[in-house]
């Protein structure tokens, strides 16, 4: 059975903490086993005030940030809860920028790699119209976790992709190890040598099924 893998996701008031951004929300989805077995969820207070196009995005005023508690309390607990459980992010350069960002400030550290949804869907679903999270959740007929651009939304859905591959892995190219090393493995690998890699690390390609002609 894979390690657990925690699923990270933060809604931020710009595009990256090197222009002063920082983050508004923030959510971790633990997997395991094949599932969801735990959560965690908090809007933080990061003393700066949000653009109008941000909350247009994501529906977080500063209102409520207001009555929220400070960031490096919630970056305390979140820190708490990953533990040192490795990290999955849709588009991780994003999250992992802010997650090493709000920590520093917090005093903690953040030693865990990341593995990138975006990454891993583009070796492994070339056909998809493109790999944003909404396309690819439609593309594969995820279940809807409510409104896009919050985090813990946007973190469930992450995580139902994230099992969605583990699952095809293992279905598809005989790989029963799906833990976060070959992830990030997989992540690396060019797409030239992804049929000699899947083989490698599975039980060779599975053949795809075939339509049987009706027997009357």
């Amino acid at each position: 059975m894979p390690a657990p893998i925690a699923v990270i996701d933060f809604e931020t008031t710009g595009s990256t903490p090197a222009q002063g951004a920082r983050a508004t929300e923030v959510a971790i989805v633990l997997v395991e086993g094949g599932q969801v077995v735990g959560q965690f969820q908090s809007l933080m207070n990061a003393g700066v005030r949000i653009p109008p196009f941000i909350t247009q995005l994501t529906g977080i005023t500063n209102a409520m940030v207001a009555d929220a508690p400070p960031a490096a309390e919630v970056m305390a607990q979140a820190r708490q809860f990953v533990g040192d459980v490795p990290l999955v992010a849709h588009n991780a350069p994003f999250d992992r920028g802010f997650w090493q960002a709000e920590l520093a400030r917090a005093g903690c550290e953040a030693p865990q790699p990341f593995a990138c949804t975006v990454r891993l869907s583009r070796r492994l679903y070339p056909e998809a119209p493109n790999h944003q999270l909404g396309t690819l959740a439609r593309f594969h007929q995820l279940p809807s976790a409510g409104r896009a651009h919050r985090a813990l939304a946007d973190a469930q859905v992450t995580a139902a992709l994230l099992l969605r591959m583990q699952h095809d892995l293992a279905e598809r190219w005989g790989v029963t190890d799906t833990g976060h090393d070959f992830l990030m493995a997989l992540q690396a690998c060019a797409k030239a040598k992804l049929p000699t890699f899947l083989q490698k690390h599975g039980a060779a390609l599975l053949p795809q099924p075939t339509r049987q002609a009706a027997r009357w």
